[in-house]
């Protein structure tokens, strides 16, 4: 018997310490969820009653003078559930830190199946002291919910701001204090009536997953070679209100399709930066509806880089403007400054870092222009077109330095707005000039099918940016002088010179429009040489043959009045005839027999385009940058006009200037009054000379 009693009160202590045991693991669970709840929402109010149905009636075992409850597994199970679903409720998309695992019924298993009732305890607040908490098993620890890049941009907290209010406020917004581009404006505004003022870029207050990526693409605008301050979005912190959203909402709207019809045409208008610039439609600015339409579903980024040139030349020089930013920003590149002359024996200060610029071996205060160095000097000179001669001068020097990384940056900025605003379609046979590179190149199903050296126009006399249609090529041309010389030059000059015509070989008529035409015939001294090559245009500018041959041997070549003269004209004609023609096509030996005989005009049936670029900036074919000198300085006035008031009109064409218009007219006809007024004593003789 006394082992009996024994083994009943061991029973019955271990029962409680198993209970003892329960409770302190029930205890830091219930704890930590009120914790967790508490750290979000404040205190967790515990009327777990009013989520429970009415438990189940405890079983009690009375031992030894005991008494010791047990819960029911299903009520313990619907308790953790409870308390588990109130904590998540304050956390939205949590997951259970611990997963609530069925409580077993303490009864032994000779307990009686029916005992006296007892009520379920109400749950009582944990200590602050309470135990720390067990850890779950790694089975079920908590995973962190993956976050996008967009969600940690812009957070997930916005307030709940019904569409419908949001509607009300567009549908009475004034668009022209917000668009300010009329055209545009009313192609947003009539966007917005026709889906009935919903907003475009937010949902019930938030921001929807299009207005997180095109924040995103307007916030990097700098990789497209623009500015970012140039296409505001809205700061989704301070949207509180329907009036604040409604705003937000026409803001990015503006912005996108700004920022599209930059990438379209440009961010400044041709003609800002210079008055001679005729692209034709090939750069007309994006259509609003159109823009909206692209953008309205699928892929945006990819909407919006159809936006873009997608010439190869671009896509090379765009892929270049991070690492020249980077560089400009960056700089610490050794510069050689100018000075006298430098010839070989002589001793300089600046040797050393010449030296180092072209990787000759030497010592760092040895200041002689030795043998090693006029070598190196003189196969620099002939690599890069300069007069290789050995003798260090300021233009060699120039070039050892190039451009600055700052002047390097302005060159890839200037030619990529450039690049926008010629055709998309370059054609499938067309001829492109780089007027800074004095190249000409003609391409042919995308490949390269010639190029050679041009001469161009001077910064006085400028070669026009246009795109043309090449229409005939004329073998022994007259030069027909281009109205600008006849009134800047030749009339001006015949005051001092009445012999000047005729000096010149030049024949003087007058044209059905009332103007003085002045024309050179064919001749070894035709400014035109042996063959021209017509594209018309409103400025009057050709590419042609010369008499002068020298000036191609100069490393810059900006020496005519705006035409551009070909350094192997009669392979070009070859080349483009090849191209062009629909027959029988003649070669260059064909071509040079013909020269000095009767004017012959050839008809292009498929007419190669002809497109003047202006690209101080570009990527060679080894995928080099190559950075050219700003000759007529439009990289310059770029930068002025976005770094002035300016900017804010900048992609708007200037109006025409009549007064300057109407002043060079008046300016033209009153030397033209003057020389008749010399003629007075025998007016027939003047137009007898000038109209024959």
């Amino acid at each position: 018997m006394r082992n009996v009693r024994f083994d009943r009160l061991m029973t019955g202590t271990a029962v409680v310490l198993l209970l003892a045991g329960s409770a302190a693991l029930a205890g830091p669970r219930d704890d930590l969820a009120s914790q967790r709840h508490s750290n979000e929402q404040g205190p967790i109010r515990r009327n777990v009653g009013t989520m429970l149905p009415p438990p189940a009636a405890p079983a009690v075992r009375r031992d030894s003078g005991a008494t010791i409850m047990t819960i029911p597994p299903h009520a313990a199970r619907a308790n953790a559930q409870a308390i588990g679903d109130e904590a998540r409720a304050a956390i939205p998309n949590s997951r259970p830190l611990i997963a609530p695992a069925p409580q077993p019924a303490l009864i032994p298993a000779s307990a009686p199946s029916a005992v006296a009732p007892m009520p379920l305890p109400a749950a009582t607040p944990a200590p602050q002291s309470a135990p720390e908490p067990v850890p779950a098993p790694a089975a079920t620890a908590p995973q962190p919910e993956p976050r996008s890049p967009l969600d940690r941009l812009f957070g997930s907290s916005h307030p709940q701001i019904p569409d419908a209010q949001v509607s009300e406020k567009l549908r009475a917004a004034k668009f022209a204090s917000r668009v300010p581009n009329a055209h545009d404006r009313k192609a947003i505004e009539a966007a917005y009536a026709s889906q009935n003022y919903a907003p475009m870029w937010f949902k019930d207050g938030a921001p929807t997953e299009r207005a997180k990526t095109v924040i995103e693409r307007l916030k990097n605008a700098a990789a497209d070679g623009f500015e970012v301050r140039d296409y505001p979005v809205p700061d989704l912190a301070t949207i509180n209100s329907a009036d604040a959203l409604a705003n937000a909402d026409i803001q990015l709207t503006n912005s996108v399709v700004t920022y599209a019809r930059h990438l379209e045409s440009g961010r400044i208008a041709p003609t800002r930066v210079t008055a001679e610039a005729d692209y034709g439609s090939g750069a007309a600015p994006a259509d609003p509806v159109e823009i909206l339409k692209r953008i309205s579903g699928g892929n945006i980024n990819a909407a919006l880089d159809h936006y873009n040139p997608q010439h190869p030349g671009f896509r090379a020089l765009r892929a270049k403007l991070a690492e020249v930013r980077a560089h400009a920003a960056n700089d610490r590149t050794a510069y050689i400054p100018e000075g006298g002359v430098v010839k070989p024996g002589m001793k300089d200060p600046r040797i050393p870092t010449i030296r180092a610029k072209l990787g000759v071996p030497g010592k760092a205060d040895d200041t002689t222009y030795d043998k090693a160095l006029f070598l190196a000097v003189k196969r620099y000179q002939k690599a890069n077109d300069l007069v290789d001669g050995g003798i260090i001068g300021n233009i060699t020097i120039a070039k050892m330095n190039g451009p600055k990384a700052s002047e390097q940056l302005l060159a890839v900025l200037g030619s990529l707005e450039r690049w926008r605003w010629l055709p998309r379609d370059l054609g499938r046979n067309y001829v492109m000039i780089n007027i800074p590179d004095y190249t000409l190149r003609v391409v042919s199903n995308n490949n390269l099918a010639w190029k050679t050296n041009i001469v161009v126009g001077k910064p006085q006399t400028p070669t026009p940016l246009l795109t043309a249609t090449m229409d005939h090529v004329l073998v022994n041309p007259s030069w027909y002088v281009p109205q600008s010389i006849i009134q800047n030059e030749l009339l001006p000059a015949y005051e001092k010179d009445p012999k000047i015509f005729e000096r010149m070989g030049l024949e003087v008529r007058k044209g059905p429009d009332g103007h003085i035409n002045v024309v050179q015939p064919p001749g070894a001294a035709n400014a035109l040489g042996h063959i021209k090559f017509a594209f018309p245009n409103k400025y009057q500018v050709y590419l042609h043959d010369t008499p002068e041959r020298r000036l191609f041997a100069a490393s810059e070549r900006a020496f005519s009045h705006g035409c551009m003269r070909v350094e192997n004209p009669t392979k070009f004609g070859e080349v483009i005839l090849s191209l062009a023609m629909s027959g029988p096509a003649p070669n260059q030996r064909q071509l040079d027999q013909m020269y000095g005989q009767d004017e012959k005009m050839f008809k292009l049936a498929n007419r190669p385009m002809v497109h003047l670029t202006y690209q101080t900036a570009y990527v060679d074919d080894a995928g080099k940058l190559v950075v050219r000198k700003d000759i007529y300085g439009y990289d310059s006035r770029i930068h002025t006009i976005l770094t002035s008031d300016e900017r804010k009109i900048a992609d708007q064409a200037p109006p025409q200037d009549k007064t300057r218009d109407l002043a060079t007219a008046k300016s033209n006809q009153e030397v033209l009054r003057r020389v008749e007024r010399r003629e007075a004593k025998n007016p027939f003789d003047f137009f007898e000379r000038i109209f024959r």
